[in-house]
């Protein structure tokens, strides 16, 4: 007797026609690819998937530009600087009546040494640039040498590019060089850029915040631009570090000279942190308790990563996370959730489960019936059969039961043992 089956309780696979899928990829490493799917929205032509696949590569090209742009703006501040002092020197030279010829000597004699400075400077200068510039150029003849042949290849170098990211970004500064050696990607990798973070970031988990202050020196105008009040931050911080060691002079010198310049944008904050004086480091006032907690520092660190990347084009997440996530907003399904979940799929990890948790579930046009024995898709090749109890397995699965145990088959979920002639044919309409 054959039936048609609308829904039918199979627990591990989707059990009914309406739009939901209940089993994943075999592995893990699925969640990667169907994240290269999903975000890239490949087409079954190869040269359109490069093409979509380029358009991804945003980042790879922005950060070496920016830190390119960033250079040669330091040296032209620095030749400004050089230049404006050699000229103010000469003027004064020539407009100084009472100089004598060995002090005019000896100032002339300090101005050649300081152009020759600024020589030096400029040919390090213009190194550094050539280096920066060569970095640029490959990377572009990198995009440019994709094609359809060496696609393969292509992406395994970009999936070490996107580890390697990923291991900056949490600190693994040296498993990430030696990869990138290893791999000879060197100049596809932004190492020398988060090695300039690395430096903010360990002085702030120091608890010392000059290295950050030189850093927003060093790129005030761009954070002016972006309305970022890191520096104000870091000014609030250090204000709180000399209330805790009760230097409440000083920190009133301090605040007048670096925190009332704010007051005009941030001036309830100012007045926030302004009361601590009055409070003390060992309030329980909740209000004020928090400003001298250490997780203050953690914040500090978390906004300058924020702040470093917004400067570079950098996305805020790693690249890993942003493609796992493609990837796993294909695989969440509802049943991804459940207790009996497969352990072939993603989500069934702790940790997949997290990084999915902001996604949406995928949206299925067709349900697709997986086996809960074989893990294969059942399908008019492998139609699905209905066991006695309702649970729904492959003909492929019981079969090979069936050969094995004389005709007989054992519900792997609840027990049950029938005949293999008990079994009933469900169609999927």
């Amino acid at each position: 007797m054959e039936m048609e089956t609308d829904a039918l309780p199979n627990g591990s696979s989707a059990s009914s026609t309406t739009g939901s899928t209940t089993s994943a990829p075999a592995t893990p490493t699925a969640a990667i690819t169907a994240g290269a799917v999903s975000a890239s929205a490949l087409p079954s032509s190869k040269l359109t998937q490069l093409a979509e696949s380029l358009k991804l590569e945003h980042q790879f090209l922005r950060v070496p530009f920016e830190h390119y742009k960033k250079t040669i703006r330091a040296n032209h501040r620095i030749v400004e600087k050089e230049v404006s002092a050699v000229i103010s020197g000469v003027a004064e030279a020539a407009d100084s009546a009472e100089l004598s010829r060995d002090d005019a000597v000896q100032q002339l004699n300090s101005l050649v040494s300081r152009l020759q400075g600024l020589k030096r400077k400029l040919e390090e200068g213009s190194r550094t640039e050539h280096l920066q510039a060569q970095r640029c150029r490959a990377r572009l003849d990198h995009l440019e040498s994709a094609d359809a042949e060496n696609l393969s290849e292509w992406n395994n170098i970009r999936l070490k590019r996107i580890l390697v990211d990923y291991m900056l970004r949490m600190s693994y500064y040296d498993t990430a060089i030696k990869l990138a050696g290893s791999s000879s990607i060197q100049d596809f990798v932004d190492i020398y850029v988060f090695f300039e973070a690395k430096k903010v970031i360990e002085a702030l988990q120091s608890k010392e915040v000059a290295p950050a202050l030189a850093w927003c020196a060093d790129n005030k105008s761009r954070l002016k631009k972006s309305k970022s009040k890191f520096e104000f931050q870091l000014r609030l911080q250090e204000f709180i570090e000399l209330v805790r060691a009760e230097n409440n002079m000083r920190a009133i010198t301090y605040a007048r000279k670096y925190l009332a310049p704010w007051g005009a944008t941030h001036m309830k904050e100012l007045q926030r942190v302004m009361a601590t004086l009055a409070f003390k480091s060992n309030t329980e006032c909740p209000t004020y308790k928090v400003l001298f907690e250490a997780k203050q520092w953690d914040y500090l660190v978390d906004q300058f990563k924020q702040e470093f990347c917004r400067l570079y084009g950098m996305t805020l997440e790693p690249l890993l996370n942003i493609y796992l996530q493609a990837g796993l907003s294909a695989l969440k399904t509802p049943f991804c959730y459940e207790d009996d979940c497969t352990k072939e799929d993603p989500l069934s990890q702790e940790s997949f489960r997290k990084l999915a948790l902001p996604l949406p579930y995928s949206k299925q046009h067709h349900s697709k019936l997986v086996c809960y024995i074989t893990k294969e898709l059942m399908d008019t090749e492998n139609p699905p059969l209905v066991l006695p109890n309702g649970y729904v397995y492959s003909t492929k699965a019981l079969e090979e039961m069936a050969k094995k145990n004389d005709g007989r088959i054992t519900c792997p979920r609840t027990g049950l043992v029938c005949n293999y002639t008990e079994v009933i044919k469900a169609y999927i309409s």
